[in-house]
């Protein structure tokens, strides 16, 4: 094992490595998970996986000056950075790969990064917010699944992060089959928001997802002569070849539907106004009549008449009813 970390593990010994979320020990007769407080000591035939909260400033510093890799995956391990990557140097793969947040509820609509460096002994990965590959990662591990190399380990990493979309892509297309019902009937009460944050995740997952996979088609052409490690990469660029599908096919089906639900709200408004029109025309010659009776000069009819109120309503009456007639007789009203 490195010898930063034996080293750390001594200095620490109540909080062995800073900042640490969780850490297995991987031999030949399975997996056995450490606790984070104590000590993490060197045993032959065995490798490590360490994974970090990089919130934690002094995991941070940890890492950044207290493992035995190279200096570039250190700096990579503790940056902000939020472009997914691979990189490798002296036998070490390292970089940056995008998953769906985790909460309480389970998965989210954002997107996390996952940081890490993979040796032939070590894994180290590190996050800044709960990710769900890495919480499902855990269950696999606790699982007593027999994980015989940390590479093999990365990519059940991989895998777990196109299962979360997966898991995501068919929440969101259950919302869509809901939400397109709601449209037939029209019911747009909740559609235009479930909408937009749809298609806006699904664009931000296609983002990643075709970054993901020119990232495993690059670590199969270009970068796997350099390493000593194995992964099945072809397996896992076909899966994202076929999400990245599912996605874009979320993506433009969210856009359909908000065509379709601001078509309807224009035709609901549109008919809204044609009433509102009919309205106003059916009782418009009424107003310009009950204006000129309502005038403060002399000579207006009905003035000394007892019944001139009575006969003022029925002109009012009579002219609206007349208009009324022409609309009808016109088709307006029909439409």
């Amino acid at each position: 094992m490195h010898e930063a970390v034996a080293r750390a593990s001594a200095e620490t010994p109540a909080e062995s490595l800073p900042g640490l979320v969780s850490a297995f020990r991987f031999a030949a007769g399975g997996s056995e998970e450490l606790a984070v407080d104590k000590p993490i000591t060197e045993q032959p035939d065995s490798w490590l996986w360490l994974h970090f909260n990089l919130a934690d400033a002094r995991a941070c510093r940890f890492l950044k000056a207290g493992l035995s890799l190279p200096a570039a995956a250190r700096e990579l391990l503790v940056s902000p950075d939020e472009h997914q990557q691979l990189n490798v140097i002296g036998g070490c793969l390292y970089g940056v790969f995008a998953d769906l947040v985790c909460d309480l509820n389970g998965l989210t609509e954002e997107i996390g990064f996952l940081h890490f460096a993979l040796t032939e002994r070590l894994l180290v990965t590190g996050r800044r917010r709960s990710l769900s590959a890495v919480n499902v990662t855990r269950k696999v591990v606790r699982g007593a699944v027999q994980i015989s190399t940390p590479a093999a380990l990365l990519q059940i990493l991989l895998e777990q992060v196109v299962d979360s979309v997966d898991r995501y892509a068919d929440d969101a297309s259950a919302k869509l089959d809901r939400i397109e019902e709601k449209i037939l009937v029209d019911d747009m009460s909740e559609g235009r928001q479930v909408l937009g944050r749809i298609r806006r995740t699904a664009v931000r997952l296609h983002r990643q997802l075709a970054i993901l996979r020119a990232l495993m088609q690059r670590l199969e052409l270009d970068l796997a002569e350099k390493l000593t490690l194995s992964l099945a990469t072809a397996r896992l660029r076909q899966r994202l070849e076929w999400l990245d599908a599912e996605i874009i096919s979320l993506r433009d089906r969210a856009h359909l539907l908000q065509e379709e639900v601001t078509m309807k709200t224009a035709e609901q408004t549109n008919r809204n106004l044609h009433v509102l029109a009919i309205v106003t025309t059916v009782f418009m010659p009424a107003s310009l009549i009950a204006g000129i009776l309502g005038m403060n000069v002399g000579g207006l009819p009905f003035a000394q008449d007892g019944n001139g109120f009575l006969w003022s309503m029925a002109i009012l009456a009579g002219s609206s009813a007349f208009v009324l007639w022409l609309l009808k007789r016109s088709g307006i009203l029909r439409h």
